[in-house]
């Protein structure tokens, strides 16, 4: 649990140290995202992009426990 734990918590830091570069890549405005927006207000939700990081997430956990 610590090990996992720890790689949870350098994955953030390095993820924050690198979102401006990522934003840059459009990770967060891809096709299939669902964007509503009406006269006062804008409803968003990436729902490709968190699909997109939940698998790679998951390979990389993976990856780690063999």
């Amino acid at each position: 649990m610590a090990r996992f734990l720890i790689v949870l918590g350098l994955a953030i830091l390095v993820i924050g140290l690198l979102w401006p570069h990522l934003s840059r890549l459009g990770l967060g405005r891809l096709p299939g995202d669902i964007v509503i927006e009406r006269e006062n207000m804008t409803f968003y939700f990436p729902l490709v992009t968190c699909l997109l990081v939940s698998v790679l997430l998951s390979l990389i956990f993976w990856a780690l426990n063999r």
